[in-house]
């Protein structure tokens, strides 16, 4: 198995479900094998190799291999978490590290701030999007790898760390020192009112604060007025159970069954029941999903689905029904087994099959003509009904109530937005950095600001002096959307990433289809 299949399996769909860790019994194996006849084979294949191998062994690294193997062989979400990989993993899900908190990407050889995490050190010591980091505690931060980057700016709360600064439009550097503290990660990245009665939220994994987030935004939005939802699911690959469960039930005011589990033993099987008065049922609700939507987002939008709370609208989800449970291992590593499957409340499983293994697995997410082989796939599938008896469809993923495709770009505009050197994002903090103080606030900066023919041809100028080749007949073709990344990206340098989706999601095809469709979610309040 290659690495690229080893860490996918891993790391593709990041799932952990809380479950309280027993100590492992006494184990039942397979009457067909003889376990430990073959724990003395691969006994004896280590002697053989460490004592004849022609170049000494690295054990460390030739054993995770071999536990990854021994996974893999399982299911595509039961994996083996090695020790200096563990804590990177459950910190996207714990939701806190200690650090400055910045979002960075390595940029021209330097640490490049892309946005300062809300609240954070960071935050409070100024640091702009587009500043440059070009040393650390007096030493050369240039072409600094990203495991030195967390091991020099991560560190125990109130230790102070020296950074040099290079700011775009400033010509010489300066240094501020920043004290460490705790750092939240937040999972719902933004929030906000697309118009005086929609509201917007866009959530990128379950991890343990996320109900507490949707909930507070929730009660925000009602207050300004909302009265209808369009919750973001997209690209949201999972992560705790009772977290989905919490979310789902602040759309439920009945009390019926949000998911259900189903394992091997007893103890693994369990009911979520919703507490009607958690729940708001007071507007409508459009749930966004994609082919990266999985496990806790499937959660929740096969709920909504079948408990008609809402429309799902997008793509078919990816299809992950598996239910895992973590165990520490003795040398700090961990490992992750799938204990039982997960059932949406009219009883669909909608775990995609994985009989031809990791890679097709993973692989088939990629096809242009998915959703219609998922169509044709779903004749021989069983048929379930929802609360209301609308037929649904199991075993492959949340079927969206109303199919929105991904947008499609031409090749050169996926590669001029999407570069590595993040042209978008270096233009249009240059360009917030002369200009920021010509708005002042975003709504005036929306109504007031658009980016004009002159100034994408500056850009383009700026792709160019960047040695950056393109298209201008493919590119012209979707000048639109360039120009919406490139006014978000404006936004995003002086009011943060929030901003920078409420300017985005304004040009955003399937949240402009999903605006359109509000009267048939409408009619489940009527019902509800």
């Amino acid at each position: 198995m290659n690495h690229q299949k080893r860490y996918l399996a891993i790391c593709a769909i990041s799932v952990i479900f809380l479950f309280t860790v027993a100590s492992v019994g006494p184990a039942s194996y397979s009457k067909a094998v003889n376990i430990y006849e073959k724990i003395r084979v691969l006994n004896q294949i280590i002697s053989i190799v460490n004592e004849n191998y022609v170049e000494p062994v690295n054990w460390d690294e030739a054993l995770d291999g071999a536990f990854l193997g021994l996974l893999d062989e399982l299911d595509p979400h039961s994996s083996y978490i090695s020790r200096d990989k563990l804590e990177t993993v459950n910190e996207q899900f714990h939701g806190k590290f200690e650090g400055i908190g910045i979002e960075f990407d390595l940029l021209g050889g330097y640490i490049t701030v892309i946005a300062p995490v809300v609240d954070s050190p960071s935050d409070r010591a100024g640091l702009q999007p587009g500043d440059k980091i070009v040393s650390i505690d007096g030493e050369d931060a240039y072409e600094i790898t990203r495991e030195d980057v967390y091991n020099t700016l991560r560190g125990p709360k109130g230790t102070a760390v020296l950074l040099t600064i290079r700011r775009p439009g400033q010509e010489e550097t300066f240094n501020v020192e920043i004290i460490r503290d705790q750092i939240p990660i937040y999972s719902l990245i933004s929030s906000f009112m697309i118009d005086d009665r929609t509201g917007y939220m866009r959530l990128t994994r379950f991890a343990s604060s996320t109900s507490q987030e949707v909930s507070e935004a929730v009660k925000s939005l009602r207050a300004e007025g909302m009265t209808r939802l369009i919750f973001d699911l997209r690209t949201n690959s999972g992560g705790y159970l009772e977290q989905a469960v919490n979310v789902a039930d602040l759309f439920i005011t009945s009390p019926d069954t949000l998911v259900y589990t189903a394992g091997r033993k007893a103890e693994m099987s369990e009911v979520y029941v919703a507490s009607p008065k958690r729940g708001y049922g007071d507007f409508a609700v459009i749930v966004l999903i994609n082919r990266w939507s999985a496990s806790a987002s499937e959660i929740v939008a096969g709920a909504v689905q079948d408990l008609d709370r809402g429309l799902v609208m997008g793509e078919t989800s990816f299809g992950k029904g598996l239910v895992q449970r973590q165990w520490p291992l003795k040398d700090g590593s961990a490992l992750r087994v799938t204990i039982a499957r997960y059932y949406t409340p009219s009883g669909r499983l909608i775990q995609r099959p994985y009989d031809n293994g990791t890679r097709d697995y993973y692989e088939d997410l990629g096809k242009e003509d998915r959703e219609e082989l998922l169509d044709s796939l779903r004749m021989d599938k069983p048929k379930y009904k929802t609360k209301r008896g609308r037929e649904v469809h199991g075993g492959g993923g949340i079927s969206p109530d109303v199919y929105v495709p991904l947008p499609e770009y031409t090749a050169t505009t996926t590669r001029l937005v999407g570069h590595p050197r993040r042209l978008t994002f270096n233009w249009g903090t240059d360009y917030a950095k002369e200009r920021k103080a010509d708005w002042k606030d975003l709504v005036e900066f929306n109504r007031d600001f658009q980016i004009t023919a002159e100034l994408t041809e500056n850009f383009l100028t700026y792709a160019k002096n960047q040695n950056v080749d393109f298209d201008r007949k493919e590119l012209d073709k979707d000048i639109s959307y360039l120009k919406s990344v490139l006014k978000a990206e404006v936004a995003g340098a002086i009011w943060g990433k929030s901003a920078y989706y409420q300017m985005f999601v304004s040009n955003d095809p399937q949240v402009t289809t999903a605006l359109s469709h509000f009267d048939e979610a409408a009619e489940f309040l009527v019902h509800h």
